[in-house]
Order: C-alpha cells, then sequence, then structure tokens
C-alpha cells in the first residue's frame, strides 16, 4: 500500500471503531507496526486524530459529549511519544543518566518505558525485540559495557527499524544512523592532569578500573595531556575489581609502594569509591593526602564524603542523559534533521585532595 492509501486506511478505521490499536491494525493491513506507527504520527501532526500510547482514537473521542451515564472508566492518556530506555544492571554511574533522561522526559510529556539487559548481545536484542513490540516510538541505549562481540553489535543496531540513540557509548560507522551523546572522558583526564601538573607535579599516575568502558577513553585523554604539556610519562596501573579480585590492599599494594618510595606524588584515580579506598590504605601506611599524594578522582558521585574531601572530575551524567532525550524527541519530531553526535565535557571540582588551598595560601 502507498502511503496515502494507508493513512486514508487508518482514518476509516479511527472513524469507524472510534478507536484502533497500532499493532491490531498493521496485522489487519499486512505492514509493519513501525510504519504504521509513523502514519498515525503523521496524521496526529496534522490534527487528524488523536494518539494515544499504542494507537489513535477519533477527535471527537478526545472530549465526548457530557453524559448522564458514568463513563466505564478514563480515556487513554494523550502523549507526544514513547521511549525506550535499556540500561545495563547496577552501577551508580547510570542512575544519574538516568535521572536526566526522567527530568526532560517529564518536562516534554514523553513516557519512558525501562528496560535492564543482560550482558550478552542475544539479551540485549530480546529486550529491545519486546520493547519495539509494546509500541516505543524510539529508542535510548546504554549498553552493557562488555558487549561482544562488537562488530555483531555494532551490525545490529544498524538495522533497528526506530530511531535510537546511543548512550555514554561510542559506535562506529559500521552502527549507521545511531546517533550518540556521550560525556568526553579523554578531555576530563586531560582536565585533571594540566591542573595537576599546573600545582607543580611533573610526572602523575593513572589509576583505573581494567573492567570500565572509560579506562581507554582517560588513558588517551591523559597521554594526550602529559605529551602536551611535555610532562615526564607517569605509571599505569590498572585495578581488578571483579570476579576473584584480590582484597583491596592487595589490588592498590603497588600504587601504595611507588607513593611509600617518592616515585609517585600526584594521580588521577578512576573512580570515587577506588580513590576513597586508596586514602584509607595510605593513611594505615602512615602517608598522608595531599602532603605525600595529590589526588584527585575521576566520577564526583561520593567524592566530597571522602575523610579528604576528593577534587574531582565530574561528567555530565544528568546532562547527557536530557541531551539524549531531546536527540530522540527532535528525531522524531522532523525526521530530516542531521544525525547527531554530542560529547559533553566534564567539569573539574577542586576540593582538599589535591593540595590546590595549601599552595595558594602559601
Amino acid at each position: 500500500m502507498l502511503a496515502d492509501e494507508r493513512r486514508e486506511a487508518i482514518l476509516r478505521a479511527v472513524e469507524h471503531q472510534g478507536s484502533i490499536t497500532v499493532k491490531a491494525l498493521a496485522e489487519e493491513m499486512g505492514v509493519s507496526a513501525v510504519t504504521l506507527r509513523q502514519d498515525v504520527r503523521e496524521l496526529a501532526g496534522r490534527g487528524l486524530l488523536t494518539r494515544v500510547h499504542g494507537g489513535a482514537r477519533a477527535l471527537a473521542a478526545a472530549h465526548p459529549a457530557p453524559s448522564e451515564a458514568p463513563a466505564p472508566g478514563p480515556p487513554p492518556t494523550a502523549e507526544t511519544y514513547a521511549v525506550g530506555l535499556v540500561v545495563p544492571p547496577g552501577g551508580y554511574y547510570y542512575a544519574e543518566v538516568i535521572r536526566g533522561v526522567q527530568n526532560a522526559a517529564r518536562s516534554r510529556g514523553v513516557r519512558i518505558v525501562l528496560a535492564v539487559s543482560g550482558e550478552s548481545l542475544a539479551e540485549n536484542r530480546e529486550q529491545v525485540r519486546q520493547l519495539m513490540a509494546d509500541g516505543i516510538d524510539s529508542l535510548l541505549l546504554m549498553l552493557h559495557p562488555g558487549l561482544r562481540p562488537l562488530d555483531e553489535a555494532e551490525q545490529w543496531l544498524s538495522t533497528l527499524e526506530v530511531p535510537a540513540v546511543l548512550v555514554e557509548r561510542r559506535a562506529g560507522i559500521r552502527a549507521g544512523r545511531l546517533e550518540q551523546v556521550a560525556s568526553d572522558h579523554a578531555y576530563g583526564a586531560a582536565l585533571a592532569v594540566r591542573h595537576l601538573a599546573g600545582l607543580g607535579y611533573d610526572r602523575v599516575a593513572l589509576v583505573a578500573r581494567v573492567e570500565s568502558p572509560n579506562t581507554a577513553l582517560l588513558s588517551a585523554g591523559y597521554a594526550d595531556a602529559v605529551a602536551a604539556m611535555g610532562l615526564r610519562p607517569g605509571p599505569e596501573y590498572r585495578i581488578v575489581t571483579h570476579g576473584d579480585a584480590a582484597p583491596a590492599d592487595a589490588r592498590f599494594d603497588e600504587v601504595v609502594r611507588a607513593v611509600e618510595s617518592g616515585e609517585v606524588r600526584a594521580a588521577l584515580v578512576h573512580n570515587d569509591i577506588d580513590a576513597i579506598a586508596l586514602v584509607g590504605l595510605l593513611r594505615a601506611r602512615g602517608l598522608r593526602v595531599p602532603e605525600d599524594l595529590a589526588l584527585v578522582t575521576y566520577d564526583d558521585e561520593v567524592a566530597e564524603l571522602s575523610e579528604v574531601p576528593l577534587t574531582a572530575v565530574a561528567p555530565p551524567k544528568q546532562a547527557v542523559g536530557a541531551w539524549a532525550l531531546d536527540l530522540a524527541v527532535r528525531r522524531l519530531s522532523d525526521p530530516a534533521t542531521p544525525l547527531a553526535e554530542i560529547l559533553l565535557r566534564p567539569e573539574l571540582r577542586v576540593r582538599a585532595s589535591c593540595g590546590a588551598e595549601r599552595r595558594a595560601g602559601a
């Protein structure tokens, strides 16, 4: 069927039945639900019907005439769009991004449908399939960071039938028309290195979790800043915190010994929990922050709660969520708008652990 024929059929069905569901009408007409949702959206935009979640109803049904008989129940609530949000399980990092999505959706009248994905590509595909079957208009995807194989994941993303935005993740050209919003973690790492160099440290260590999807970006930004500022390359330590990982004192033993020997006097640590653990281990060895180690953490979720409040690089997590939702709505409202890939820059929040206040008062 041609687009005009489909839309005429939709209007006839709505006029005859009063309301329709996209899923049932798509099966009856022999077209995909995605195509029919786009037609409903177009007709609603032209003021020819009222769009509701999962379908549409006639305009007269939006304002029924007064009646002495009580209504059987409230009519479906009209809404702008329904957007599926897929997030990986666990991790406090994602809570702030989700909050940003929620706040932006609330202000735009958008309904968010949350799904928690598994670790495998098959599990992520199934979650997305279920969301699309439920009639969502767009997808926000914070896929599991260890999703493999990457080329198959990107190939799958390129075949999605609804507009999608990748959130706090990066994908290559194989992902097709996928849009992306993420924190510029490389910039954030460079920000920390420049700050410590400005305090007089010519060598900065990097301590980061092996399993974090951001570690590679932090390492790249760290290396670029070290080279650009002519600093001595510092050691990079990779901390393992999952599976059968060693206890905290063993994980950080190499770092603590480097501080004891004077080899390391300044460090960027990812993330707050590890940085706070390191502060405690140093104290147990008679070492002090910032006197023996000037420290900047990357995250700023709980950095201020450390015994020594931690200077932190703070990724703009809520803003990432809000921008992602905004991109999804823009794409749905105007499919011809240019595709976007947005990087938002973190900010540095200076506290006691880097020694900046002591140096300023010296």
